[in-house]
């Protein structure tokens, strides 16, 4: 099942517990994809874009995506 749910800054930094200024700096480093949306002005990623970047992550080992 896809989930097209939209994620802001704050909604990626609730699902990998930091603060939304690490998702920031996240993307000014070019360590997070391309959001798949900007609306306003403001980037959002489909929910599983972003499941999906987390299960790549350098470092995930063993960890659960959820």
């Amino acid at each position: 099942m896809t989930d097209r749910s939209l994620w802001s800054y704050k909604d990626i930094a609730a699902h990998i517990k930091v603060q939304p200024d690490t998702v920031r700096s996240y993307r000014k480093h070019g360590l997070l994809p391309p959001p798949d949306t900007v609306e306003a002005g403001k980037p959002f990623w489909y929910a599983d874009t972003i499941r999906n970047w987390v299960a790549a992550r350098p470092g995930n080992r063993g960890r659960r995506n959820g």
